[in-house]
């Protein structure tokens, strides 16, 4: 079993920049990589970003990439989501989940993963 827990959430303004973190905790070894995801209200979860913890190979969503950055420390079992530019629209609870095996068919499946977190909420005023 892996615990993965975020945190950095909070309320900001637009324009504004959050680092998450999420920390795993328990058989951590066993993990390929890591994930974040986030669901507004009434909407599906929807991938952001991921790391492979070999390597450091990341992924991005489309959307994301050139503001939000994903890394990881291997020593403190951590990976962060550094969110740059924030709007409005990236209201969401954000979820982090790890993955044990090379991924099939890419990253962003929610279905690949293994583990969640419970989520931290990331509210962006205009």
């Amino acid at each position: 079993q892996v615990q993965l827990v975020e945190s950095g959430g909070g309320l900001v303004q637009a324009g504004d920049s959050l680092r998450l973190s999420c920390a795993a905790s328990g058989r951590t070894f066993s993990s390929y990589a890591m994930g974040w995801f986030r669901q507004a209200p009434g909407k599906e979860r929807e991938f952001v970003a991921a790391i492979r913890w070999s390597g450091g190979t990341t992924y991005y969503a489309t959307s994301m990439k050139g503001r939000f950055t994903i890394s990881g420390d291997n020593a403190k079992n951590t990976v962060y989501l550094q969110m740059n530019s924030l709007n409005p629209e990236d209201t969401a609870v954000y979820y982090c989940a790890s993955r044990r095996s090379m991924f099939i068919g890419g990253p962003a499946n929610v279905r690949q993963y293994d583990y969640w977190g419970q989520g931290t909420q990331v509210t962006v005023s205009s």
